[in-house]
């Protein structure tokens, strides 16, 4: 039976490499991107139907979740694959940090809205983190927006730790319902998701020749279109945190069920929704 499989962060890089994939696997692809031409492009080059939402704006998620409810009365898979590193702090419209938003917030609020599809199509629900998570992460649960101690790197750390932490409450509060929650990092990939930081991030982005030593988008999103293609308690296990198709570490905060909760109840408040 063909599968939708929801693609956030598509119009590009790893998301765009696994959209390919994905349809040339069989499944129904669903695009969701930011810019509205590259996502266009991905769709039409797959036969795929697109969606655009910029996740520095909650209002547009959820539209975006009203029209895949609206759209698909079979969600299989959420692959929440977008974000990014930036440079200085800013704070959107939302009135949160910028980085925290985009990377943890929206797909947060996105798979929640999405939570009852998702439960009775027994989904998968994937999130792109990175080794950043046990690299750069200062995670603070008091500090989670960057207002006391900021940094580019550490922002993007903590956001890929709340992946981890979010894919693993996810687990624990509906994996008896029959949903899969599982977290991945990419490796260091040859994209342009560093295109609107600056400093080390942008350069070694952005250099031709350390792009070279970096990870092609195809076998990052090779990494993603594996789990995604791959079936729940048989070819990966619900709540781990994946790297080269093998469960890794990361930080060892995401081991800490009580910090997942905090951040879980936390997020809620933010976003002014039921836990």
């Amino acid at each position: 039976m063909t599968r939708t499989i929801v693609l956030t962060g598509a119009s590009d890089g790893i998301g765009a490499a696994a959209a390919r994939q994905l349809h040339a696997a069989g499944e129904n692809v669903v695009v969701v991107g930011r810019d509205p031409g590259k996502t266009r492009a991905v769709a039409e080059s797959i036969d795929a139907d697109a969606h655009v939402a910029d996740f520095a704006d909650l209002a547009q998620v959820r539209s975006l979740a009203a029209t895949l409810l609206e759209r698909y009365p079979r969600i299989d898979v959420l692959a929440n694959n977008a974000g990014g590193i930036f440079g200085a702090r800013t704070v959107t419209a939302d009135g949160f940090e910028l980085t925290f938003q985009v990377d943890h917030l929206a797909p947060f609020l996105l798979t929640h809205l999405l939570t009852e599809r998702l439960i009775a199509n027994r989904a998968s629900v994937i999130q792109t983190s990175s080794v950043a998570a046990q690299r750069f992460s200062r995670f603070d649960i008091d500090d989670l927006q960057g207002e006391r101690d900021y940094s580019a790197s550490a922002a993007y750390g903590n956001a890929k730790l709340a992946n981890v932490l979010f894919t693993k409450e996810l687990q624990r509060r509906f994996g008896g319902q029959g949903l899969s929650a599982v977290a991945f990092h990419p490796g260091a990939i040859a994209s342009s998701f560093a295109s609107a930081s600056t400093g080390m991030w942008r350069w070694m982005y952005t250099n031709p020749l350390v792009s070279r030593l970096l990870t092609g988008t195809e076998v990052g999103g090779g990494r993603l279109a594996w789990l995604a293609l791959g079936a729940p308690g048989v070819d990966w296990t619900p709540g781990e945190y994946y790297a080269k198709n093998k469960v890794a570490k990361t930080s060892p905060l995401a081991d800490d069920t009580e910090l997942a909760r905090d951040l879980w109840e936390r997020s809620t408040r933010m976003l002014g929704i039921d836990a």
